[in-house]
Formats: structure tokens, C-alpha cells, sequence
């Protein structure tokens, strides 16, 4: 069986009408796509931003009379229809395509992130196995890798750590893996909370070693590391609140941070907290620090 995928870059007025006309044709499938490299920061909750330059994709069966189907799309727009491109797709095993772009993934000397398919190249290190394509982090983001890299250079036999914004927990299974005795994920997101649940389960982590919750009932005791992959926004906001969490002589790492974001967030911890240089992927931060108090 083949497809047929109609391709349009428009900006983001017309992709807002283009979508819903291409699933009124009968597209099996539309995705929007951004057409220019534009990242989006922080948006508020409930919203949904778009880029400002959008690729729209209709995927449609191949049956489809292209000429009807650019006919009705004519008649939609007003004669006046954006430039497209037109693709057969060719029928192939998607599932074993999609999971082939997958690898495993080195952090450190002693940590890999490998998906649930593959044997870890290294059977003594921590080994996350974690599937890609989740909503939360799978350590392919700049953000993440800062993140796992900041653990992988740390000793954390016997200690214990609070991952808060914890997504998909990545980094307190990564954590454990590499010696905490007891780990706490927090995220303001129940689904997050429970993309963790599953992940510790299928990296086998005693339930007693890890606890999951809404910041709101997070109970713990002051940790020896707290690590925070957020936002700049939020990072400040919470600088209080998560200052009282860390011991003295302990370490934060905080990451989601753009460089321009940098001075922000150290003048936000730096009354608690004196810091290393930052550490800088594609440019984003990572801030670590040292509990002075």
C-alpha cells in the first residue's frame, strides 16, 4: 500500500486553516511542523503557541484524486492556494523503521540510556532503559544530555536526591542507578508523575527507594543533590522553595536555562549557593552549585 502527502509551508494564520480542511478532504493524518528553527519558550498553561513559519502535512490513501482534492482546497482558500508539494510514500515497516533511528546513548564513562530493544553495549554501567518518543525527556534534548552528564561526573553512592520536574524521571533513575539509596520525583504534571511511575518499574527500582509526587506533597527531608531541568522562568520562581530542600554542602544542578538566561538564574541562588562555570550545549545552560550555608 502507498500514500500520498500533500506539503505545504505556510504561515501560521493559513496552517490554522489548512488543517482542519485537509482532515475535512479525508487525510488520515495532518501534522504541523515548525519551517524555521523557531524554538518557543515557556508558554502559559493551556496555551498551545505555533511557530510562525509552519510545514503542514497531509497524509492521505493513495485512492485520493489529487486533482478533486487541489480542486476543493482551490474553492476553500478562494482560487488563491499556497504553494504545495506532492510525495508517494512508498509502504514499508514504520514501526521498524522508526525504532532503527534509535540507539543507545552515552553519557558518561558509567551511564547509558538504551532503548527497550536493544542490549545495553555496556552491561556493568547504569544503564536507563528508556523508550524514545515519549511527552517527557529521553536525554536526547541539549537540556537532558547537560543534565545526565552533571550525574555521571558525580558520587552518589548512598545519597539521596530530589529530581523535581521530574517528566519522564530520566534523571533520578539515572541517579539511583548510580548509587542514590532514595530518590523523590516531583512534577506539577499527573501525567508526568505517572510517566515516571512506569519508567521506575521497568528500570526495576524498589518502590521503597523511590517516591513520586505533586510538589505540594513532597515531604522530604533536606537531600545532598537536587537537580531542577525546567525553565528559567520557573527556576527563578522557585528559588526559595527549592533552596530550604538542599542541605548544607550540597549540590543543586539546574538546567532548561538559555546562556542570555545565565546571570538570571545565578542572581536568583546565589544568596544560598556558590556555583561552578556553567556547562553550555547548543546553547543551553547547565548551573551547578555548592550549598554554602
Amino acid at each position: 500500500m502507498h500514500w500520498i502527502q500533500i506539503l505545504f509551508e505556510v504561515e501560521k494564520n493559513v496552517a490554522s486553516r489548512l488543517e482542519p480542511s485537509l482532515e475535512a478532504l479525508g487525510a488520515l493524518a495532518v501534522t504541523l511542523s515548525d519551517a524555521a528553527d523557531q524554538p518557543l519558550f515557556e508558554p502559559k498553561p493551556g496555551e498551545t503557541p505555533l511557530w510562525e513559519a509552519i510545514r503542514v502535512m497531509g497524509l492521505f490513501d493513495a485512492s485520493i484524486q489529487i486533482d478533486q482534492l487541489i480542486e476543493s482546497l482551490l474553492k476553500e482558500f478562494g482560487n488563491v492556494l499556497p504553494q504545495y508539494k506532492i510525495e508517494i510514500l512508498e509502504d514499508k515497516d514504520w514501526i521498524k523503521a522508526w525504532m532503527d533511528q534509535f540507539n543507545p546513548i552515552q553519557f558518561s564513562d558509567r551511564l547509558w540510556i538504551c532503548p527497550t530493544w536493544h542490549q545495553p553495549p555496556d552491561p556493568s554501567a547504569a544503564n536507563i532503559m528508556l523508550d524514545p518518543g515519549m511527552a517527557f525527556g529521553t536525554g536526547t534534548h541539549a537540556t537532558t544530555a547537560l543534565c545526565l552528564e552533571w550525574l555521571g561526573a558525580q558520587k552518589l553512592s548512598g545519597k539521596s536526591l530530589i529530581d523535581y520536574g521530574c517528566g519522564s524521571g530520566i534523571l533520578g533513575i539515572g541517579a539511583f542507578l548510580l548509587g542514590c539509596t532514595k530518590i523523590w520525583g516531583v512534577d506539577i504534571d499527573p501525567q508526568a508523575l505517572e510517566a515516571t511511575t512506569n519508567n521506575a518499574k521497568q528500570n526495576k527500582i524498589p518502590s521503597d527507594c523511590i517516591a513520586i509526587c505533586l510538589p505540594q506533597d513532597l515531604h522530604a527531608q533536606p537531600v545532598e543533590l537536587l537537580i531542577a531541568n525546567i525553565l528559567a522562568g520557573p527556576l527563578v520562581t522557585l528559588a526559595a522553595t527549592l533552596e530550604k530542600l538542599v542541605t548544607a554542602k550540597g549540590k543543586i544542578a539546574l538546567s532548561g536555562i538559555l546562556a542570555s538566561q545565565t546571570d538570571q538564574v545565578i542572581s536568583a541562588y546565589q544568596a544560598w549557593f556558590t556555583f561552578e562555570p556553567p556547562q553550555e550545549k547548543d546553547g543551553w545552560v547547565l548551573l551547578s552549585g555548592t550549598k554554602t550555608g
